[in-house]
């Protein structure tokens, strides 16, 4: 147990630090917050108290997980690489722009940018709804390329959520078109409705589709879109309103098995 390594991890500025074998497993975790080190052997107690000997500040508390979950057990066995909940919003973007920020003065935005500050302002509203029951994922990879930009998961059910620019520009939608200022109408709630579908078919639950308009100028809809939101990021927070569907235990399973990088292979 010598080659323990510590991996840092940050979700919603909360700090935890896991304790990982060469392989990934972990062995236990950190919580500077509350101070505690959650052991999942107690036979790995020394070798874990030497390899987070750097960031330990005083006196902490060590022992078993409180009552783990099934559902928190399987998170624990991820491997870091394969764990999507520390995803940024954005993150695919995120990640493309530091490898190819694009020329540095160009006639007009990068649109790379423009979807970003998208996904970040949605990404916000839907982090300030975590608690009572509700989590948020972020960047999840769907087979092809293409990527549920956010996924919420609570009482009320699952819902993909993709982000759009529309920042003080009127949006139209006639569905399937989309139409945002004086661009092109686009069939993109038909890609919303795939999209969804394809990440129900991952989860093996339904997840329900929403667009979410980053700080538009106004909204237009000319009939409600078939089993689909269509909302501004301020008005996010009406879906945790929604009846519950889901237990809390399904919620805690479903998060669990998002968050694996392996379901949406």
């Amino acid at each position: 147990m010598s080659a323990l390594r510590v991996v840092p991890t940050w979700r919603h500025g909360r700090e935890r630090l896991y304790v990982c074998r060469r392989d990934g497993s972990n062995v236990a975790w950190y919580d500077p917050e509350s101070g505690r080190v959650n052991l999942l052997g107690e036979d790995h107690r020394e070798a874990v108290l030497e390899a987070l000997k750097p960031f330990l500040a005083g006196p902490v508390a060590v022992g078993p997980p409180p009552v783990p979950t099934p559902a928190e057990m399987a998170r624990l066995t991820l491997h870091p690489d394969d764990d999507l909940a520390p995803n940024r919003p954005g993150e695919a973007l995120l990640v493309a722009l530091d490898r190819d920020p694009g020329p540095a003065h160009r006639f007009r935005p990068d649109p790379r940018r423009h979807a970003l500050a998208a996904e970040q302002t949605v990404g916000e509203a839907l982090d300030r709804m975590e608690g009572a029951g509700w989590h948020t994922l972020h960047s999840l990879p769907l087979p092809g390329g293409d990527r549920v930009h956010h996924l919420l998961i609570g009482p009320g059910g699952l819902f993909a959520v993709h982000a759009l620019y529309a920042r003080k520009q009127r949006v139209r939608v006639d569905d399937p078109l989309v139409t945002v200022g004086r661009h092109d109408a686009e069939p993109l709630l038909r890609r919303l409705r795939a999209d969804a579908d394809r990440a129900s078919h991952a989860l093996t639950a339904e997840v329900r589709p929403v667009l979410a308009l980053a700080s538009p100028a106004g909204l237009m809809v000319t009939a409600p879109p078939r089993s689909l939101h269509v909302l501004r990021d301020t008005e996010l927070p009406g879906l945790t309103g929604l009846g519950a569907v889901l237990k809390p235990a399904d919620v805690e399973a479903l998060h669990a098995m998002a968050r694996d990088r392996n379901t949406w292979a």
